[in-house]
């Protein structure tokens, strides 16, 4: 009966069954209980999902370029991927950007709550004002030297160096397509069995999901009794930050795959659901990573040498929940401490953002310390970083959902670039 379930099905209701279970725990006084013995199954979930995360992309990655047999199809793709990555983290901007001049939601907040907030988060603000000025004196071409790592296995046990994997990955991807012949059949054929090892992995991973979303919904809500006061102060701020990214996910996205793909809305939906469950049960696009391969090769039927390369590089630098949710909040502290940002200062968040969201590490509240460099940009006093922090959790859950959507519908379009190309290349073969 259980195994009949779909696994989206099955991850609402272990969702649901944590969210109840962190009620009651909270109102017959056992967080402790909560603590000690349902929280660690969501800590073992997402050490799972982690440790498989690094693996898949690296064998993936390497399989995708591996298998193009002209090493310009990789550049084709990969300018294609970041022009509609850059394109889309753009829009999300410009969106929140849009909503919160509109509602205005730092206009209502009490001036004394603002002080109480700056006091009770200080320590807090402070460690990331610190992580923020050591990324922001390393220097213009850190990203750079941060790409390449020193060593392959330390990058390979970080989840963070994302980008060092995704390096390495498209350097040996690289030169298995220049160096060609027999060998590298034997390279392709292992790799697709480690691949095929790694993906029977994440199965039994996911039958475990049901158990490690309640944990993590339970002792969300454990973790955030008595805290009730700060939802109700920042419900506007909140409502803003999700009307954006709901426009996002049922506006933006179905209209880019009506417009540019050949799926339909309601097929996207139907495969994304359960990468969507699970990214906001996780917060982390990066933990999810491996479920989001699995449905968009599986269920929307993208080819294996787009999926490979285009989400990974997604995981690292499309970020369109976060892009939005940062503008959101930049504006909302700007209002709530009194600054009117002229229109040159909106533009200098668009850029700042944009810039922002490529070094964001896909972990919950990676955007955080990145969120410091913007508002520093702009000229906004860091400590009002203060004033969102209590409501920062349960919107990272959010714009992880609006992310690894994102990641999915660019796919899509890169798919059916690629088919168009491939078309126009048969008919140019044909004519000569």
């Amino acid at each position: 009966m259980w195994k009949r379930i779909p696994l989206y099905v099955k991850i609402l209701l272990g969702m649901t069954a944590g969210i109840l279970l962190g009620f009651i725990a909270c109102a017959l006084h056992f967080e402790g209980f909560v603590s000690d013995w349902v929280k660690p199954w969501g800590t073992i979930f997402i050490r799972l999902l982690k440790f498989v995360a690094v693996p898949l992309v690296f064998i993936s990655l390497i399989k995708g370029i591996g298998g193009l047999k002209d090493i310009s199809r990789l550049s084709h793709m990969g300018f294609r991927t970041i022009a509609i990555y850059i394109g889309t983290t753009v829009m999300a901007i410009t969106v929140g950007l849009l909503l919160v001049n509109l509602i205005h939601p730092g206009k209502v907040f009490p001036r004394e709550k603002a002080e109480e907030y700056r006091g009770r988060y200080e320590q807090t603000v402070d460690e990331k004002k610190k992580a923020a000025e050591e990324i922001k004196d390393a220097g213009p071409l850190a990203f750079l030297v941060d790409m390449v790592p020193e060593n392959l296995i330390q990058a390979g046990s970080d989840n963070t160096k994302m980008l060092q994997i995704i390096f390495v990955a498209l350097l040996f991807g690289i030169a298995m397509v220049a160096v060609g012949g027999e060998k590298m059949k034997v390279l392709m054929s292992a790799l697709d069995a480690a691949d095929t090892v790694i993906l029977k992995i994440i199965d039994y991973i996911m039958e475990f999901a049901p158990l490690g979303v309640l944990g993590l919904m339970a002792s969300l809500v454990v973790d955030s009794a008595g805290n009730g006061e700060i939802f109700a102060a920042l419900g506007m701020y909140a409502f803003t930050v999700a009307f954006s990214l709901f426009l996002l996910i049922f506006l933006f996205y179905p209209a880019l795959l009506r417009l540019f793909t050949s799926v339909k809305i309601k097929q996207f939906f139907r495969a994304m659901s359960p990468v969507q469950l699970l990214a906001f049960s996780t917060s982390s696009s990066a933990a999810t990573l491996p479920l989001t391969l699995e449905r968009t090769e599986q269920e929307l039927k993208i080819s294996n040498e787009v999926v490979s390369f285009v989400l990974p590089v997604g995981v690292t630098i499309n970020m369109d929940g976060t892009s939005c949710y940062q503008a959101v909040a930049t504006v909302f502290i700007a209002q709530v401490m009194g600054l009117e940002l002229t229109l040159s200062q909106m533009l200098l968040i668009i850029f700042m953002t944009t810039l922002s969201s490529i070094g964001t590490p896909g972990i919950p509240g990676g955007s955080i310390v990145m969120f410091v460099m913007v508002l520093s940009s702009v000229g906004i006093p860091v400590e009002g970083l203060a004033l969102i922090l209590g409501m920062d959790r349960p919107l990272d859950m959010l714009r992880t959902v609006v992310n690894v959507t994102g990641d999915a519908t660019v796919a899509c379009m890169v798919e059916e670039g690629e088919k168009n190309r491939k078309g126009k290349g048969r008919l140019r073969g044909t004519d000569s």
